[in-house]
């Protein structure tokens, strides 16, 4: 474990109080004003949190003294000015609660311990072919009792809950994957959020991981700075996310920025349906080109992709994945008129870069008569970005003003 995962000679703090599923009345509310405009903004002083929040400096005051006695805010050095006594600025208090966030892939499980202040303290993995949902939830809860043995007492009071992030059907897709029906049925009635709160007694918040991913980059990443945008993330297969006006849409089934199920093509008037954008921009896709000319399928892994033997392979995935992935864009575009598109995956950034240009030279080649193309970005997260996102969902969902930011059903 990392050597900030805990201080053990810190005095104990007082016992964190359950701010859960709902604000409280106003003075909960009010309390998570002043936490949110301390996150968004930093370490400030009294008088500047008033400013911000529109609260009195009586009401910021007694709020304070509140937050200070449950160690969620801890004061700074103080700012002398000119005049008058010195401003002490407040400030989260990085230990003064965690979230745990665990991402369950079809490839890999990622599991990370996030601190009050949003910062990864540390992080797991662990890689299978499929996984076993059994296995699975052996393997979290094992990590979960030894975040707790580490955490010490104190510490494990301090966790929130568990953000969990995982494909809506993990048995969906079976003969693209290779995976033998028997072994993708094994995940059919499993409700995996309720078997980890309960071998892990704490409460756990589910998202799809695409979406969850989106969630990292809206909070931590280019999200700041753009209002609406479509997120994609490239693994396995290639899923997504949707942000309008900076909140988070997960649809009325939750598949907002599904955009790895669209279509390639129009409907023929007989036959097969047209191919979907995941069975060309994924990286089983790639992995697929390499195995077909003989080559190793763990190139991602050792960074060798870009490199030969697997370079002309890649190139070839690049243009068909760049082509499909700006279609996606097109139309995501011209339906919601957004403002850019973030693509993100877990994969090397070099890789991702190579994408990006793929992707801008298609977009370059549509017609954007009658609406306007929208900003290509990078990802800022990488391959961590589903289960930070899951684990920053417990710290908005208890200490955030709006609870509901990236968990409201749009319906």
């Amino acid at each position: 474990m990392t050597e900030a995962l805990i201080d053990r000679n810190a005095a104990a703090a007082p016992r964190l109080k359950p701010r859960g599923s709902s604000q409280g009345g106003l003075r909960q509310y009010n309390e998570r004003v002043v936490l949110h405009a301390i996150r968004l903004q930093g370490a400030l002083p009294a008088a500047e949190l008033a400013r911000l929040t529109g609260l009195t400096a009586q009401t910021v005051s007694q709020i304070s003294k509140r937050l200070l006695e449950e160690g969620l805010l801890v004061k700074g050095e103080p700012v002398r000015g000119k005049v008058g006594q010195p401003s002490v600025p407040l400030g989260l208090r990085p230990d003064g609660a965690y979230a745990v966030g665990v991402h369950v892939g079809r490839r890999r499980l990622d599991t990370v311990l996030v601190d009050f202040v949003g910062a990864v303290r540390e992080r797991w993995s662990l890689d299978y072919d499929f996984p076993d949902p059994q296995a699975v939830l052996g393997e979290i809860e094992r990590r979960i009792a030894g975040l707790r043995d580490a955490l010490g007492p104190e510490g494990s009071e301090r966790i929130t809950a568990i953000g969990l992030a995982a494909p809506q059907s993990m048995g969906g897709w079976a003969s693209l994957l290779g995976v033998a029906p028997a072994q993708a049925a094994r995940w059919s009635g499993i409700e995996l959020h309720e078997e980890v709160s309960r071998r892990s007694a704490l409460p756990v918040q589910p998202l799809k991981d695409t979406a969850a991913a989106c969630v990292a980059e809206l909070v931590a990443g280019r999200g700041h700075s753009l209002h609406s945008f479509l997120y994609l993330f490239v693994d396995t297969l290639i899923g997504g996310g949707l942000v309008l006006e900076s909140r988070l849409r997960t649809g009325l089934h939750g598949n907002a920025g599904a955009a790895g199920s669209m279509p390639l093509g129009l409907a023929p008037e007989a036959g097969a349906a047209p191919a979907q954008l995941l069975s060309i921009a994924s990286l089983l896709s790639l992995e697929q080109r390499w195995q077909q000319a003989g080559l190793a399928v763990d190139a991602l892994a050792q960074g060798q992709a870009l490199q030969p033997p697997w370079q002309p392979h890649t190139e070839a995935w690049l243009r068909e994945a760049g082509r499909g992935i700006a279609m996606a864009a097109n139309s995501a575009t011209c339906l919601l008129d957004l403002e850019g598109v973030i693509v993100d995956g877990a994969f090397d950034r070099e890789l991702l870069q190579a994408l990006l240009r793929a992707v801008q030279d298609a977009l370059g080649r549509y017609s954007w008569e009658g609406t306007a193309a929208p900003q290509l970005a990078a990802g800022t997260i990488g391959a961590d970005a589903r289960a930070i996102g899951a684990a920053l969902l417990p710290l908005y969902v208890n200490f955030a003003p709006d609870r509901d930011l990236f968990l409201k059903i749009d319906g």
